[in-house]
């Protein structure tokens, strides 16, 4: 499975990841932080298989806003 993440800077200069096809699927750290986001992503999925929640929501890619 294939997902897009979004990766930021916060200012304490950590990076953190989120997955918006997997809500509340965050991961942070210094360097890290992309891969933690994998583990966290497998984790995620877990627990909504367990609980019978979609795995997933729709997303959509917006282009041309600035």
């Amino acid at each position: 499975m294939n997902s897009t993440i979004t990766i930021m800077r916060d200012e304490d200069g950590l990076y953190i990841a989120e997955c918006p096809a997997i809500p509340g699927c965050v991961s942070q750290g210094k360097t890290e932080a992309q891969a933690n986001m994998q583990d966290a992503i497998k984790q995620c999925l877990e627990v909504r298989a367990e609980r019978g929640m979609p795995l997933t929501v729709p997303t959509r890619q917006v282009e041309g806003i600035a």
